[in-house]
């Protein structure tokens, strides 16, 4: 069944270009793809639309809606994934505070989404966090709204163990230019639910072409540190209590997208329209527990990388700052520090959650699912259990002509459950 399917979606491509608009190409699949019917019906649909011929950008997306809807028959799942809720926008960051309360963040990307930051209720609906004030940025009337008291394009959301939420605005719609005055951290009392304190990040340290990714809180509340994948990419640590921040290893190979690294996604190489592939500079972060070692890595890089956090706390330590090495791997979006001091990193190529041990370098796979498009970011609940959001960027209209797959869910899993997948029963290592 697999190879059938797999050589009509290579027919499609291999034939040329789709002649129909793809939206008619779509509906022409779903309906009865839909319904129970025998799997050469749904072949010979596949084959039908593969006749006609036109335009390759949309024979591309034809081939990739025609994949995700086609997936169900050949993709596996690991029930060891739960699915915690759904998202009518694209989302990536999570985070899951002390007592349980979850809050996500919905990037201004592609669209000028309504909600930039959010609290997921019991129920499963949004609420916008803090309030609705803070979300009111809209790309249309920008020129009408203040961008230093307003959420712009947050990136990443963080709930530290001392009562607050951190949110990261790199206040760049579409991971383009900055608007000026706009990228700022945001320090959110979780128990009031007011904004506590606003951290800008003058234009010397975050750029018009920068973006300020994730963020990690020392233990201790004096230091923030955080990644920026725009141009030059970099380290930014800020001192919460002078409010002062500063670039590290700006421009540093170590915080540079590798050159010689492909992002590879559905077993191909990631590209968009012109040809380019995404070429991102240090991206996830993460913090041991104890707040002394941070850990870094490019997207499009296969080096996972290390400092002591106590050389660079001041601007004169940070310019003598050395990283180490501490394992290759693979392009990827998110880092969590484990219970143990295990490393885990989101596998874009392979949709999933694999585990570095940064005392040798050693790689395995935890789990992965097709539902895992796009691995983003991670957060641990009270409970133990591992949040993952599945932002389907390699989907999105960065890399086609319109969405071709909307699934944006925030999955969990148990840790203790993933290692037993990863030591006795998946060979997957690396």
């Amino acid at each position: 069944m697999e190879l059938a399917v797999k050589r009509a979606l290579a027919d499609v491509e291999s034939r040329g270009t789709i002649e129909a608009k793809p939206d008619w190409a779509l509906n022409f699949l779903k309906g009865p793809l839909m319904r129970p019917i025998a799997f050469s019906s749904c072949v010979a649909i596949v084959l039908s639309i593969s006749s006609a011929v036109h335009a390759q950008s949309a024979t591309e997306d034809i081939k990739s809606k025609a994949q995700r809807l086609v997936a169900p028959l050949v993709e596996s799942r690991d029930s060891r994934l739960q699915s915690v809720a759904t998202f009518e926008h694209q989302v990536t960051g999570v985070t899951v505070a002390p007592d349980g309360r979850i809050f996500v963040n919905f990037p201004r990307w592609t669209e000028d989404t309504p909600v930039s930051v959010a609290e997921l209720m019991p129920d499963g609906s949004t609420k916008p966090y803090a309030n609705e004030e803070w979300n009111g940025w809209r790309n249309a009337r920008m020129s009408e709204v203040s961008p230093n008291d307003h959420f712009v394009c947050v990136q990443s959301v963080v709930a530290d163990r001392r009562g607050s939420l951190w949110v990261v605005d790199p206040a760049a719609p579409n991971a383009e230019k900055t608007v000026k005055g706009g990228p700022k951290i945001v320090e959110v009392d979780l128990k009031s639910n007011t904004v506590k304190r606003t951290f800008p990040i003058a234009a010397d340290v975050a750029g018009p072409a920068s973006y300020l990714n994730d963020i990690r809180i020392a233990p201790d509340g004096k230091f923030a540190y955080l990644t920026d994948s725009g141009s030059p990419g970099g380290l930014v640590v800020l001192n919460i209590e002078s409010g002062q921040a500063w670039r590290v290893l700006s421009d540093d190979p170590s915080t540079q997208f590798d050159p010689s690294v492909t992002v590879m996604t559905d077993g191909q190489p990631l590209r968009r329209p012109d040809g380019r592939q995404p070429l991102f500079n240090a991206d996830s972060l993460a913090l041991s527990k104890d707040g002394n070692t941070l850990y870094w890595q490019a997207l499009t890089g296969k080096t996972l990388y290390r400092i002591a956090t106590s050389s660079i706390q001041s601007v004169d330590a940070a310019a003598h700052a050395r990283p180490e090495t501490v394992a290759t791997t693979e392009p990827v979006d998110g880092l969590w520090t484990g219970e143990h001091g295990e490393i885990y990193l989101s596998s874009i190529a392979n949709n999933a959650v694999k585990v570095v041990n940064p005392s040798d370098g050693t790689v395995r796979q935890l789990l992965t699912d097709s539902r895992l498009r796009w691995p983003d970011t991670f957060s641990q609940g009270p409970d133990g259990a591992i949040y993952v959001t599945a932002s389907h960027i390699q989907d999105s209209p960065w890399f086609h002509m319109a969405w071709t797959d909307k699934n944006f869910t925030l999955f969990k899993f148990m840790p203790g459950d993933a290692n037993t997948v990863g030591s006795s029963r998946d060979p997957n290592r690396q």
